[in-house]
């Protein structure tokens, strides 16, 4: 998938960034395991902490305090941060629970959200409720966050 990412981004001459939380730089990962991948990877935030994401990517405080750190509102200023602090054109944000502790009655562990953000103003955000392990949440993250790249470059095109 991070192959079909590359070929994109290539095609419209874009970059990508990337916000990660509960999966660590895992979507870099998997992008720059691409070889000729920083013609279209500018860069990736890991904000594991509310610190992080407050410093690096200008979150609101009050946006952590009303709605939590796992919030599509939280994503959604991730991903739009990450772009702004950035040369690239489109992003994507991933925040959430992949456990096994930490999940509660309204977000339980699997809860996972992604925001996805492009420099014409297009913003998507979507919550996922994943099940299986850690790791398990975790890939099947990268998997979503990915595959949401590739709709909003479908849709950036459809709206050039």
């Amino acid at each position: 998938m991070a192959i079909a990412v590359g070929k994109c981004l290539a095609q419209r001459g874009w970059m990508l960034v990337t916000a990660e939380s509960c999966t660590g730089g895992w979507v870099g990962q998997a992008v720059t395991a691409v070889s000729g991948s920083s013609v279209w990877y500018e860069r990736g935030y890991i904000t594991y902490s509310n610190t992080a994401k407050c410093e690096m990517l200008g979150i609101q405080q009050a946006t952590l305090d009303h709605y939590g750190a796992v919030s599509p509102q939280t994503a959604q200023e991730m991903a739009i941060g990450a772009l702004n602090r950035s040369h690239a054109q489109i992003s994507v944000s991933i925040t959430g629970i992949a456990g096994p502790d930490g999940g509660t009655a309204t977000k339980p562990v699997g809860m996972v959200c992604f925001a996805w953000a492009t420099q014409d103003g297009l913003v998507q955000q979507e919550t996922h409720y994943f099940s299986g392990d850690r790791e398990s949440i975790r890939r099947q993250a990268v998997v979503t966050a990915l595959q949401g790249v590739l709709t909003m470059l479908s849709h950036a095109a459809a709206v050039a």
